[in-house]
């Protein structure tokens, strides 16, 4: 039972991470998958979140076998 955790961009440089399993708990926070995966820095209030492959906001219900990518946020000009 886990989920697949990816980091993408410059998270992954921060991070110190590009892809782990992180052992499936219910009730797990974005937080705690975060912390789970290993990453060397705090989550950035501002990052972006896809779970299986859908960008989400807020709290949400991870299951079993779930994949979350975590993005920097977009800039642009």
């Amino acid at each position: 039972m886990s989920i697949k955790v990816k980091f993408f961009a410059r998270l992954r440089e921060d991070a110190g991470i590009g892809e782990r399993d992180v052992p499936f708990q219910a009730g797990m926070s974005l937080p705690e998958v975060w912390r789970g995966a290993g990453a060397r820095c705090d989550m950035p209030a501002n990052v972006l979140v896809a779970i299986n492959m859908e960008y989400t906001r807020g709290a949400v219900m991870l299951k079993d076998g779930d994949e979350v990518a975590f993005f920097p946020p977009v800039t642009g000009g």
